[in-house]
């Protein structure tokens, strides 16, 4: 056979299998199988996803507390949020969970966590937990939300909190040196520290689109310059500056997209807190709204998540007692 005409087939074959029939794959519901009305109490299956994990600890979570008030542990927030969403609808079957967290692995953990009951995320995010899907990447998320189902959006930045309590550092598997954590963060961090003490070098040097996204999230940070300068302790108050960012860029993106929620949309957004290897994550919730077809907010479920902390406190509590 000539090439050309071996090459004349192949592109027929190429384009005779664009216009096959594509044989569709169903997705998976969860095993979990969450619904309103089940026998079995919501709290008792999302305790299956947790039992080999790491037990609670009292007295790291005493140091979390002294540096992030108001923290509730993964298995706490898993728990309680999938338990109010139960109760509007949402199951592994009718809902998407979409996720705008920071690339790092160690943010990965909340999302399995989810996944496991909700199924494989959408990726909204980027560097720091910036939502960088954009408004095309929410208006394709939505489009993939089961027909007459709902959608949970997780969203928000991390940090890292070592054994010894230290933040902005954190142990991860197979790594001896104690590791920067959120590693962006802190690089956008000392980029704005250098224009506010005055150090910065003077550059005629536009954005590198090869590093767009850091680019991005150092211009994003700009206006918490003096709050940095001013915290009492800079790392700290990192995560906060970066949420407010992130919460203004969601709340703009969501109202764009928001005729292409279908049944209903809950945002849960807050400051994860990546952990060592035998300790819990942990999560700040900021924000847990619940919004119509229409993008209206019609509920603020946010105290509900909080008296899960307040429970988990009293009985830490009182097991020291």
């Amino acid at each position: 056979m000539k090439l050309s005409s071996a090459i004349l087939l192949i592109g027929s074959l190429a384009s005779a299998s664009a216009f096959a029939p594509a044989r569709v794959a169903t997705r998976a519901p969860s095993s979990l199988n969450i619904v309103p009305g089940d026998k079995q109490d919501v709290a008792d299956k999302v305790k299956e996803i947790f039992a080999k994990g790491p037990k609670v600890d009292a007295a790291f979570d005493k140091i979390v507390q002294e540096r992030f008030p108001g923290a509730i542990n993964n298995q706490d927030l898993v728990t309680k949020t999938v338990d109010i969403l139960a109760g509007k609808g949402y199951s592994g079957s009718n809902t998407l969970l979409a996720t705008s967290l920071c690339c790092d692995e160690l943010a990965r953990q909340l999302e399995d966590d989810f996944n496991q009951v909700y199924g494989n995320n959408f990726n909204l995010g980027g560097l720091s937990g910036f939502p960088f899907a954009g408004n095309t990447g929410f208006g394709a998320m939505a489009a993939h939300i089961p027909d007459d189902g709902y959608c949970l959006v997780v969203y928000g930045p991390h940090v890292g909190i070592a054994a010894d309590g230290t933040v902005g550092k954190v142990e991860r598997s197979g790594i001896a040196l104690v590791d920067t954590c959120c590693g962006s963060a802190v690089a956008a961090s000392n980029y704005l520290k250098g224009i506010t003490d005055g150090g910065a070098v003077i550059t005629t040097k536009i954005q590198e689109f090869t590093d767009f996204q850091q680019g991005a999230v150092q211009e994003l940070i700009l206006p918490h310059g003096k709050r940095l300068a001013d915290a009492k302790d800079r790392m700290i108050e990192l995560p906060y500056a970066l949420y407010d960012s992130q919460d203004m860029l969601m709340r703009e993106i969501v109202k764009k997209g928001s005729l292409g929620i279908k049944k209903g949309l809950a945002l849960l957004g807050g400051i994860q807190i990546n952990t060592g290897p035998n300790t819990l994550d942990y999560f700040v919730p900021m924000r847990f709204d619940y919004m119509n077809y229409r993008g209206d907010v019609v509920e603020e479920m946010l105290p509900m998540l909080q008296k899960t902390k307040n429970s988990a406190k009293r009985k830490l509590d009182e097991q020291e007692n």
